[in-house]
């Protein structure tokens, strides 16, 4: 047993790669984990005795989902029958007990923040990814509230270095308006959504209303951006007027390609980044970046480069299919005479001294659905564009790169990428944020992600420039910018006061 004294004595190497910035450093997304008999007293004051049973259900579920929970019941067979993808495993760093504890005590995690070269924390309970997600109504509500409570409660004596992100379910926008302006009564200063929502295909629903089995499987993803079932955008205004800029850290596991009843590894490596795309280009195609250019998401846990690749993305398909480009694939501005004029003098072969009309060439020859044999479109059905309002190139940077900040953790050397000035076509960088998603199976070491990082640096790979950008600038940024007190009264706003004091 390694003593706790012994382990306090060590100096890791995040301590000494701060010891040499001038500037705070912001670690936007460390994982914490409850103490479950004083979290049931919050769920009992919300939802009751019966809510607090469900809750335990959970917790005997390994703490996973409905759908993940069942795997493990299921025999060998059941799993291939069903198509039970396979879930998380052995998810804590359960031999590193020391930091095991530490993300589960807020008091520790406090004092050992100088080890892991961390001025300011954004927490992430494990627990508040559950709520959101549920579809029971009762659960979903009572327990959300109860999360927040318990959490704006246990770190308040630590807000000068920690906070707790509130946790916000979005089945309606007026459920979720309702639950950010309750997470601000709680003092709670940033917020954490679903990606998506499942909803079920109506029309399945609708035939088979009490095939609750086929009905799990038949779903579609509300994005909250294009197609929605809703209309977010009081919601998205609410969070601007709150100065509650919100995040996301929803993955896509259980999804058509990432559904393998064997092999977790293959269901989660991207998984997070599928869905935060999804989110994303929903947002950005469905107009709500441009209504709301002040709106700041930050799609945590993904990588920073598919932010990157996207938007180059973006930007390639609209110089082919945006706006006035789209006409080039028009029917109505084929040149009939031109392509039956070669038809005529080239295709005889492949008539075979058969009798074709000028349409029947045209169409079945030509691959051309005729201007006469579909409805008249809307603008935006032809135009993708079209409810984004994009005009030019400029605008796709606008709607994208305020907008959206992509957290990237310590050891993704895509990061590497999503920072070259090439990488995009405008020759600039994405906002990424240092985040070291300690507490996680993929951080067997708390106090070693700031070094990580750093070790970029030291390799070529990024330049300090970059670096300063990820721990302080964009996090900082992020958080500011619909807030600009959110650092007040923090580690970070002394220490800055001290830099410009020197």
């Amino acid at each position: 047993m390694t003593s706790l004294q012994a382990l306090k004595a060590r100096n890791p190497r995040s301590a000494e790669v701060k010891a040499e910035l001038d500037y705070p450093v912001i670690d936007t997304d460390i994982h914490t984990n409850e103490f479950s008999p004083l979290l049931e007293d919050y769920i009992a004051q919300y939802g009751g005795a019966k809510i607090v049973d469900t809750f335990r259900e959970h917790l005997n579920s390994n703490g996973l989902n409905v759908l993940a929970a069942e795997w493990y019941r299921a025999t060998p067979q059941e799993r291939q029958d069903k198509r039970l993808f396979r879930p998380p495993f052995w998810a804590s760093p359960a031999q590193n007990s020391y930091d095991l504890a530490t993300v589960s005590l807020p008091g520790l995690l406090y004092e050992r923040l100088e080890e892991q070269g961390t001025d300011y924390a954004v927490l992430y309970p494990n627990i508040s990814l559950f709520p959101i997600n549920s579809s029971n109504d009762d659960l979903r509500r009572s327990l959300t509230r109860a999360i927040n409570h318990y959490h704006a409660d246990i770190y308040r004596p630590y807000a000068d270095r920690l906070t707790p992100v509130a946790a916000i379910p979005l089945n309606t926008p007026e459920e979720g308006i309702e639950e950010l302006q309750h997470a601000v009564s709680l003092g709670l200063k940033t917020a954490l959504i679903p990606g998506s929502i499942r909803r079920p295909v109506k029309s399945i629903a609708e035939k088979y209303p009490d095939d609750a089995e086929l009905r799990r499987y038949a779903y579609w993803l509300d994005f909250f951006g294009i197609d929605s079932a809703h209309d977010y955008d009081p919601f998205w205004q609410n969070s601007i007027d709150l100065g509650i800029n919100l995040s996301t850290h929803s993955g896509s596991q259980s999804w058509v390609a990432r559904n393998s009843p064997t092999n977790y590894m293959f269901n989660h490596i991207n998984h997070f980044a599928d869905a935060s795309e999804g989110l994303a280009k929903a947002l950005f195609f469905g107009g709500v970046t441009e209504r709301f250019p002040q709106l700041r998401i930050a799609l945590l846990e993904a990588g920073a480069a598919w932010g990157a690749n996207v938007l180059t993305h973006l930007v390639d398909r609209f110089e082919k299919r945006g706006n006035e480009h789209i006409q080039q694939y028009n029917p109505a501005n084929v040149d009939r005479e031109l392509v039956l004029s070669l038809y005529r003098q080239y295709g005889q072969d492949l008539f075979r001294g058969r009798d074709y009309s000028d349409d029947e060439i045209l169409e079945h020859i030509f691959g051309i659905i005729l201007p006469s044999h579909y409805r008249e479109q809307n603008p935006q059905d032809i135009n993708d564009f079209a409810l984004a309002k994009v005009q030019n190139k400029q605008d796709i940077f606008d709607r994208w790169v305020p907008n959206f900040y992509f957290g990237n953790e310590a050891d993704d050397r895509t990061i590497v990428g999503a920072l070259h000035p090439q990488a995009t076509p405008f020759n600039q960088k994405i906002n990424a944020l240092f985040s070291s998603d300690s507490g996680h199976w993929d951080v067997p070491e708390l106090t070693e992600p700031l070094a990580e990082t750093w070790d970029l640096v030291k390799e070529g790979a990024i330049t300090e420039a970059d670096f300063k950008a990820l721990v302080f600038d964009n996090p900082y940024r992020f958080y500011t910018a619909n807030n600009p007190d959110f650092f007040k009264g923090t580690q970070v706003e002394e220490k800055l006061k001290n830099k410009q004091a020197a």
